[in-house]
């Protein structure tokens, strides 16, 4: 007899082993999939879980080095720490809930406490080679998708104690997958400056840290600071903070156990609370906390034992306790601001007065702002009432338990063609559309007044909800959806400048992008590509024989809502906006949009030269 459709009985039970489970719903072990466009890809957490593991052997005192190579989408690390029990390395790499992290005197304070890192990064490789090298013997393991192809025998060995990972991604999940060596660098920074006295080599090239998180502040700062950092450690936390002369926004790196919680958590919430108390007891004046705070540029670092997060990825703390029956996080970390910060304010009266004098101008330019602010939110409002420029998306960032809640998109776009196109087509539960009118205002060297007295900035910082900062932003990527013209381009510039000026932190953070849409369609009567490049377009024509049919995208606005469901689907494009970590933003904004200076012209000349080269051999 037929099984009758969704029918519910003991044949829909199903049972799936270990790696089968992870293949199957990946997003639950690491996030998003993407293809490494981003900094929070999946193909960054399989790196980051077998680095943690390194991590925490140096964090017990074994191992001071760390090696990483990338190379043709292949990973391989290099720990010289205690290495893997021979006995139990399959067990270790496959079988969850199986590791050494639940004996707390192995390993006391560390990131993974659940057995899975490294068997999702084997479930989720082509290829997975370990090898543990203890005590002049070596065992070694190879993987294919999870499953073991090859059990090498116990041998002998001459190299040091450690660990070493070799994986390449499973490219049948992470399609068209590459690295982005700055997202890698920073990554092996933090762990360089979470960990002073640890080496790490990234393809040959050394990092390491001798005053921790002063040196991760003096690497991500760009532009002049208020006062010289104020660098505080102690037993289990350390803290680095200064004010910028130059940014309209708090800017916050927290960490847990060396863990980045670029979500921040408790422990981050606990510092901004006690920073507020302690400056304003130490001044005695109820300062508002948001004058205390504005244009606070600050690092956290906090180890506990066995630590929750709200996620599997570890974006974001959720412990309330150091330990179980333990002192709070929120005390822990008040009481340590609240005795070394107020302490430091008392011996450096030059950084007090410094401090002050800020506060109270934040508050001068708060209350001159206020009665702009209140009449720019009715507007914004009004606005979001009448639909006239956000077709917003039912899924926030902010919903944590959404497992798509990081999938959440905006597009900027510039006209109602191109804005259309993108509504008909896109995924209305994740990705959003905001229609800008014409182009935005230039405004570089202009104060945060101009964000609420132009509608259009006022409008899309209302839609992002990051007046306040990014705690409550609502979409994970931030997408510039522009034509590939010269009045596109100048459009991009121009909201780049409106984040770099009074949002930098939503490009440091890396949620800044722009769409990448085909300049070609060349078809035939059996076949069509999509060509984003001249030598795509090369490659199309070769393919698909002589005399096909090519057209040359002029604005997103000539792509056709059904050819537009192929450019911000599963196959979108996304060019991360990267800033180089040395570069000041005010330096870079002064280059591109003040007056205009020999070597912008000399850049243009050049590049205009470039781009009619390419012109001149698509008419012949």
């Amino acid at each position: 007899m037929a099984k009758e459709k969704g029918s519910y009985d003991e044949d829909s039970i199903k049972s799936l082993d270990w790696k089968e489970h992870i293949r199957m719903r990946p997003g639950m072990y690491i996030g998003k999939l993407g293809d490494g466009s981003a900094f929070d890809d999946g193909i960054y957490v399989l790196i980051k879980e077998v680095m943690d593991n390194s991590i925490d052997e140096f964090m017990m005192g074994a191992g001071k080095r760390i090696d990483i190579t990338v190379k043709e989408g292949s990973v391989s690390i290099r720990d010289y720490g205690r290495g893997i029990p021979l006995g139990k390395v399959v067990d270790v790499v496959s079988k969850i809930n199986t590791g050494g992290k639940y004996d707390s005197d192995a390993f006391k304070k560390s990131i993974g406490l659940n057995g899975v890192g490294t068997k999702a990064v084997n479930a989720l490789s082509n290829s997975f080679k370990v090898s543990s090298f203890r005590d002049g013997q070596v065992k070694t393991v190879e993987f294919a998708r999870g499953e073991v192809i090859k059990d090498h025998k116990l041998a002998k060995s001459n190299e040091a104690n450690g660990t070493y990972v070799e994986f390449k991604p499973d490219d049948t999940i992470f399609k068209k997958y590459h690295y982005v060596h700055e997202y890698i660098d920073r990554m092996v920074w933090n762990y360089a400056f979470l960990n002073t006295g640890l080496t790490l080599t990234l393809n040959g090239a050394e990092y390491k840290s001798e005053n921790g998180l002063k040196d991760l502040l003096e690497k991500n700062i760009s532009g002049e600071i208020l006062y010289p950092i104020i660098h505080l450690k102690g037993e289990d936390i350390e803290i680095a903070m200064t004010h910028s002369n130059e940014h309209f926004s708090e800017e916050y790196y927290s960490y847990v156990n060396g863990q980045y919680t670029t979500q921040g958590g408790t422990h981050q919430a606990a510092f901004r609370e006690a920073v507020v108390k302690t400056i304003r007891e130490f001044y005695k004046k109820e300062f508002d906390p948001t004058d205390v705070r504005k244009s606070i540029i600050a690092a956290v670092s906090i180890k506990v034992q066995e630590p929750v997060f709200e996620s599997q990825t570890k974006t974001k703390l959720g412990s309330q306790e150091i330990a179980p029956g333990g002192q709070s996080i929120r005390s822990f970390v008040g009481d340590f601001i609240k005795g070394q910060l107020d302490n430091y304010l008392h011996k450096n009266s030059d950084v007090a007065k410094a401090i002050e004098a800020k506060i109270v101008a934040n508050e001068r330019e708060r209350k001159e702002l206020s009665g702009i602010q209140k009449l720019a939110r009715e507007r914004a409002k009004k606005s979001s009432l009448h639909n006239k420029k956000l077709r917003d998306c039912r899924v926030h960032l902010d919903d944590a338990k959404n497992p798509r809640a990081h999938e959440t998109t905006i597009f900027i776009c510039e006209g109602d063609s191109a804005s259309g196109s993108i509504t008909k087509t896109r995924d209305v539960n994740t990705q959003a559309v905001f229609s800008l009118k014409g182009k935005p205002l230039n405004c570089f060297g202009l104060g945060k007044k101009v964000v609420y007295e132009n509608e259009e900035f006022n409008l899309l910082q209302a839609a992002l909800n990051i007046e306040e900062g990014l705690d409550d932003l609502r979409y994970n990527n931030v997408v510039i959806a522009t034509d590939a013209d010269v009045d596109g381009m100048h459009i991009r510039l121009l909201l780049l400048t409106f984040f770099l000026q009074f949002f930098p932190d939503l490009v440091k953070n890396g949620h800044v992008y722009i769409l990448q849409t085909p300049l070609f369609r060349v078809r035939n009567k059996k076949e069509t590509a999509y060509c984003y490049s001249d030598e795509e377009r090369r490659a199309a024509i070769a393919k698909l024989g002589p005399k096909p049919e090519i057209t040359r995208f002029k604005g997103l606005g000539e792509i056709s809502p059904d050819e537009f469901k192929h450019f911000i689907g599963k196959d979108i494009r996304l060019e991360p906006v990267l800033l180089d970590q040395q570069a000041s933003i005010q330096q870079l904004l002064n280059y591109y949009m003040g007056k205009n200076t020999q070597e912008r012209q000399e850049f243009i000349i050049e590049n205009l030269r470039v781009e009619l080269d390419v012109e001149e051999d698509l008419v012949k």
